[in-house]
């Protein structure tokens, strides 16, 4: 099994999770609307799934050639809310032969600080 280097990111904020909704079109006010996501029992706004998602394929892209990715599925475990700070961690841990195609297959995880799990997924490269 080999680990490979995390990837740490700010600090996730309000104003990130506005322009994230501009971005993605995904404008439902659980996501930014303070006042909207108490109401809804959230405690506030929280992150969109993707949002996160889309760190931990940052990873990908950064441990491994982005046109080598061949399979990446998640499953999202927590909530994220501004003022966490994520970690993207991976590790290889297994070969498969799709075809004549040699893949890695890998696991993938965001925690943040506190170590809670918000994300854990799965990965196959070409290598």
């Amino acid at each position: 099994m080999t680990e490979l280097k995390p990837l740490k990111k700010p600090e996730i904020t309000h104003s990130q999770l506005v322009r994230y909704a501009g971005a993605s079109g995904d404008f439902n006010p659980i996501h930014t609307v303070v006042p909207i996501g108490e109401a809804a029992g959230l405690g506030g706004v929280i992150a969109h799934g993707m949002l996160v998602m889309g760190m931990a394929g940052e990873a990908l892209a950064d441990w491994f050639p982005r046109k080598n990715l061949r399979k990446f599925k998640v499953r999202f475990n927590k909530m994220t809310r501004p003022g966490e700070k994520l970690t993207i961690e991976g590790k290889a841990i297994g070969e498969t032969m799709e075809g004549n195609e040699k893949r890695l297959i890998g696991e993938v995880s965001v925690k943040n600080d506190a170590g809670e799990l918000k994300l854990k997924g799965e990965f196959q490269v070409k290598f």
